[in-house]
């Protein structure tokens, strides 16, 4: 067991945009919000700057095996941060309605935050990478989708993102990503966020210049990588036969109709259309096993510069 490090609460300043085109087209009228989360330095004897990894939960919040991960990335040697999106807004789930706290708010956040820890001379801000389940995913994918991140912020970039069961089925018409190695990882069984849109999504990617892979492990649901077994998600919503396009402005569209889904209620009404209910969620042992080997390799090659055994 490695030596427990104390966690140092970090406040910041964002918003809560609710949609990527706010973001795009009007982030100054973006009302202020105090945010904040949990930085933890690495459980090494060595001397900093330290690599960071940002931490995003997903639509449940903070999990166990989220947890797990950040312990792992600490005892080799990078510090963590604990992305507290919901909790800085009193919101402890976003199942079943999408729209209390969104991946635009917490992409914004997660670059306010990444402006402030870039500033710590513990963090060597050449070294962040940034991870996340489901909508934290969601955050971890389009962080790295250019025409939002430059709105936000054209200095910092992140040197490597994993995305854990994204969801895929968000279609850029202008597929300009960031030029760090993206790699997603989700089950092939996911009917909550279903593996084929990202087997649509990655080679249209790739196509356009983005060094980005997707691994697909076989028989396995959203959330692979608990513990527990698989079990139905009442409410949630499973989104296997949704698909949908995003202007460059970050309005995303509806299907059939193209109306710009850039409110709660819009939202609600894209997502009838195509949404179904109780996804399943829940382990693969082996999947699980293999997601965190990918993990520690990926996180170690890109933060620090270790080679990748086979």
């Amino acid at each position: 067991m490695g030596i427990m490090t104390a966690q140092e609460k970090i406040s910041f300043t964002s918003a809560n945009p609710f949609s990527f085109k706010d973001i795009i087209t009007d982030l100054e009228g973006q009302t202020p919000h105090e945010v904040h989360g949990f930085l933890r330095l690495p459980e090494t004897t060595q001397e900093g700057p330290y690599p960071l990894i940002f931490g995003v939960a997903g639509s449940l919040d903070w999990a166990e095996q989220h947890f797990e991960y950040l312990e792992m990335y600490r005892q080799m040697g990078i510090a963590t941060f604990e992305m507290q999106s919901f909790a800085s807004r009193g919101i402890s789930s976003t199942v079943g309605t999408q729209v209390d706290i969104t991946t635009g708010m917490i992409i914004l956040d997660v670059y306010r935050a990444f402006e402030k820890l870039a500033e710590d001379p513990r963090i060597d801000k050449d070294r962040v990478g940034i991870t996340g389940w489901s909508l934290g995913g969601a955050v971890t994918l389009f962080s790295g989708w250019l025409p939002l991140k430059e709105k936000i912020n054209t200095d910092l970039e992140f040197a490597a993102h994993l995305a854990f069961y994204p969801p895929c089925f968000i279609e850029p018409e202008l597929l300009t990503f960031t030029n760090a190695p993206m790699h997603i990882l989700i089950g092939e069984i996911d009917n909550w966020t279903p593996a084929a849109a990202c087997e649509e999504l990655v080679p249209k990617m790739q196509m356009a210049g983005t060094d980005i892979n997707l691994t697909v492990y076989p028989n396995s649901h959203h959330s692979f990588d608990r513990r527990t077994p698989p079990e139905v998600m009442d409410n949630g919503y499973s989104f296997t036969d949704c698909r949908f396009k995003m202007r460059p402005d970050g309005a995303v569209l509806m299907n059939f109709l193209n109306i710009p889904m850039t409110s709660p209620t819009l939202q609600k009404i894209g997502l009838s259309f195509c949404a179904g209910r109780d996804p399943t969620l829940g382990g693969n042992p082996v999947s699980r096993e293999a997601a965190f080997k990918f993990a520690k390799e990926f996180m170690g090659q890109h933060l620090l510069g270790t080679k990748v055994e086979n």
